[in-house]
């Protein structure tokens, strides 16, 4: 019999909905307390480590899942789900992606309704969750989000729709796998990557999204000496406005490595274009391309590089491809 160690950290998963419609966390999570079917297959344990809607997930918050992570592997656990909001669910398991090893299958899930909405997915999540965590089939993957009987990889899932079950999606890439009766099946092979050992997490790592008219004025502001980072969604391919170089150059001057992403759905960020403001100027500047990830998966990975001590080119190197 398989042990599954379920890390609850709050979100809808936990959430009810109250007299006015309205979804409020709970004082206990509703999840937790209700009995899984798990054919007596497995042995279940609950960890009710945090209680928190998503938004309030901080890096510092990721870390303490991590270690507890840590401590359940090295209690020989044979797999690990988590229960999350969905607002930043794609950035803490990209986080765990990132820094644990790829040994027992680790599995995110969440909810789209409340435990008391009509419809709600909640549970039905957690099941399908456990069953993946719990296959032969899942080792070796990385972390695994599991929403909606599909399978996606940490590194590329991200949340689409505001209120559909079906939100999460892995642009270019598709799913993984799908699950079926509560068996999980398995089409992609993942691209293994660098897992880094951090015990601290930096702050001051900055997101900023380009916009057509966009001036230096945001990037003055970022630009102190307690920033440790900034990715940049640039448009297309890999563009910014002329207007925002000076600010960009002054702050690559001060040493504060800067990441760039596509603001685009699908697609990488390159350096294709030759003229002022675009992507061949950028790199030339010394801004780091990343091919793949979004903005708050760029920052995660750019955090934790600087959360390892990366700088230079071992950070150019770390971040710049996602299949790192």
């Amino acid at each position: 019999m398989k042990t599954i160690l379920a890390i609850h950290t709050g979100g809808t998963i936990s959430m009810s909905q109250n007299s006015e419609g309205e979804v409020v966390p709970n004082a206990t999570n509703p999840i937790a307390q209700k009995q899984v079917i798990l054919k007596g297959k497995i042995n279940l344990v609950t960890d009710e480590m945090f209680n928190l809607p998503s938004p309030h997930v901080t890096p510092e918050i990721m870390l303490k899942i991590m270690k507890r992570i840590k401590k359940a592997i090295a209690d020989g656990v044979d797999g690990v789900v988590v229960t999350h909001g969905t607002d930043t669910l794609e950035e803490t398991a990209y986080f765990l992606d990132l820094t644990l090893p790829n040994t027992v299958p680790i599995v995110v899930t969440g909810a789209m309704r409340s435990s008391n909405e009509i419809g709600s997915d909640g549970l039905y999540n957690f099941t399908s969750a456990i069953s993946v965590a719990a296959a032969d089939e899942s080792y070796g993957k990385g972390v695994l989000v599991v929403m909606n009987d599909e399978i996606h990889t940490a590194r590329y899932v991200t949340k689409t729709h505001t209120t559909n079950v079906a939100t999460f999606r892995t642009p270019t890439f598709g799913p993984i796998g799908v699950i079926s009766k509560d068996r999980p099946y398995y089409f992609q092979k993942l691209i293994t990557g660098e897992v880094c050992n951090i015990d601290q997490v930096v702050d001051h790592v900055y997101l900023l999204k380009a916009y057509s008219g966009m001036e230096s004025t945001l990037f003055e502001a970022i630009d102190n000496p307690d920033t440790n980072g900034l990715v940049i969604e640039g448009l297309g391919a890999g563009n910014l406005p002329p207007q925002t170089l000076p600010g960009i150059q002054k702050i690559l001057d001060d040493d504060i490595p800067i990441v760039l992403v596509s603001r685009c759905y699908n697609g990488v960020a390159q350096e294709i274009y030759d003229y002022e403001g675009g992507g061949i100027q950028l790199k030339k500047m010394g801004i780091t391309l990343c091919q793949g990830l979004n903005g708050q998966k760029a920052r995660i990975k750019l955090l934790v590089g600087l959360s390892a001590g990366k700088k230079g080119d071992e950070l150019t190197k770390f971040v710049k491809d996602a299949v790192s």
